[in-house]
């Protein structure tokens, strides 16, 4: 959408995180809007629309939003940043790097503070895969560099719909994410740039070619689990059990010993404390694989109990974001989500502020759809 052109809007009515926003423009479901307090732009997510009035979940504590408070859409929907130096990063459930967001703020985090999730400074060694005069589509390799141990494809974006003949592609060398590697013309004669960086919308199935059916089992290093509970690699498992049962420590060896590439651990709601817990243990558990840290091949993302509910629901769907990229590459990836059922908690909470009909325990009645979609 064109900046010009973007919303615009105020809040007429607000309930705890929800706000009504009488808007003027056009907007979308899912589109990322910010909420004006003072100094400080709050991101916000557009969950509903009812003519020219839109219910407006918000990100962050409202504290000093009141009537009138002016509000802006970006046109966007609510997006991961994917390239190089993901791994060894721990970002909260809008992506903000927590590190440096700490270093920014102090320990106890402010709001309103939104970071690059990639390092815009750092080199990477490029190798060049793409040729003049070939013609891809999206998620085809322009060319690759190393993260870690891992060969990073740098891929024609996700969003890139259509076909592109090559018309440059970089040489070899050190070049920043947001440097162009490639570049070419597009279907409709147009031409495109491509650098290390990418985007695409979170809630959105991040997908090309067709689905392998799974049919080779993961080997978890657990005895127990592989002959009473085996899981199939592209495959899903719950494991349910009350607070103390193990499921921390079964989560922490499901990182170490199972046979998959990287791993991405999303802290759904979690207590604050086993989530420092979880921050404390895994930089220093040794990979039996590569006998270096596990931190190397892991992406985490946090979401505390203590944090805004909102957010607890976008935390879930930025770590499956993350986990779909690095499978377009073929890499086999470990998705463990602690814990769905504060996900759906989250769900129930927005839910009775949208006042829609509840279903079993005042969950929303389209709970079991949603969690087979996801």
């Amino acid at each position: 959408m064109n900046k010009q052109k973007s919303a615009t809007g105020t809040v007429v009515q607000g309930f705890g995180n929800l706000l009504h926003v009488r808007f003027e423009g056009a907007i979308r479901q899912g589109e990322v809007a910010k909420v004006k307090v003072g100094d400080e732009m709050l991101l916000a997510e557009v969950i509903e629309i009812a003519g020219n009035e839109a219910k407006v979940q918000v990100f962050e504590d409202t504290r000093g939003v009141k009537l009138g408070t002016q509000v802006q859409f970006n046109g966007h929907l609510l997006e991961a940043e994917l390239g190089p130096g993901l791994l060894t990063t721990i970002f909260d459930g809008l992506q903000n790097p927590l590190a440096k967001v700490a270093d920014q703020t102090g320990v106890y985090l402010s709001r309103g503070v939104y970071l690059p999730p990639l390092d815009r400074e750092k080199h990477w060694d490029f190798q060049p895969i793409a040729k003049i005069g070939d013609v891809l589509h999206r998620g085809e390799s322009l060319g690759s560099v190393i993260e870690g141990r891992f060969q990073h494809l740098i891929m024609v974006p996700f969003s890139q719909f259509g076909t592109v003949k090559i018309t440059h592609v970089a040489k070899a060398g050190a070049y920043k994410i947001d440097g162009v590697v490639a570049s070419g013309e597009d279907e409709k004669g147009r031409m495109v740039e491509f650098t290390m960086v990418q985007r695409w919308p979170v809630k959105n199935a991040l997908m090309e070619g067709k689905k392998v059916r799974p049919k080779r089992m993961m080997d978890t290093g657990l005895r127990i689990l592989d002959t009473q509970f085996p899981v199939l690699k592209g495959g899903t498992f719950c494991s349910p059990g009350p607070f103390g049962a193990g499921k921390t420590v079964m989560q922490h060896h499901l990182s170490k010993y199972s046979d998959v590439d990287i791993v991405v651990i999303v802290a759904c709601g979690e207590r604050a404390g086993e989530v420092v817990e979880v921050l404390q243990t895994f930089p220093q558990l040794i990979d039996p694989h590569t006998n270096d840290s596990l931190m190397k091949r892991t992406v985490m993302i946090c979401n505390t109990s203590s944090m805004p509910v909102a957010a607890r629901e976008a935390s879930v769907y930025m770590g499956a974001a993350i986990a779909e990229y690095y499978r377009q590459m073929g890499l086999d990836v470990l998705l463990l989500a602690d814990s769905t059922s504060r996900w759906a908690q989250a769900m129930r909470e927005m839910s009775g502020r949208l006042e829609e009909i509840p279903g079993e325990e005042a969950f929303p009645a389209y709970l079991a759809s949603r969690i087979c979609a996801f």
